[in-house]
């Protein structure tokens, strides 16, 4: 996973079917997945060694969101960048949050409304 200031480092696959779409990209692309210990079920989708994304069933806070792509961009602060977010004329969907492990993440929308996520990884122990 990538970590440098504004470049996108991950990208994650939110369905509602994690079993067709696992059969289907590691069909399409070979790659793998590995099963990611944590609270919420979750898949890291693998080529060989390297971690390229993830995968999860889309949870009842999401509401009715279509299964999707999401792509996030690497910060130094989620809080920081987020505080910027509506100043700037942008939404935020989800506030900064921890991923117990990860990092902090926050989800946000640009002034015409394209989302992205933003990402701050927790420095390694």
């Amino acid at each position: 996973m990538a970590n440098e200031h504004g470049t996108f480092c991950w990208n994650e696959l939110i369905t509602t079917n994690v079993e067709q779409a696992k059969e289907f990209y590691t069909n399409l692309l070979g790659w793998k997945t590995e099963t990611w210990p944590g609270d919420i079920p979750y898949s890291i989708l693998k080529i060989g060694d390297k971690q390229v994304g993830g995968l999860m069933a889309r949870t009842p806070a999401m509401g009715e969101a279509p299964p999707h792509w999401m792509a996030y961009i690497a910060v130094d602060n989620v809080d920081e960048t987020a505080s910027k977010v509506e100043s700037l004329g942008g939404k935020i969907y989800v506030p900064p949050s921890d991923i117990p492990g990860v990092g902090r993440f926050s989800i946000i929308a640009d002034p015409a409304g394209a989302t992205v996520g933003l990402l701050t990884i927790k420095a390694a122990d």
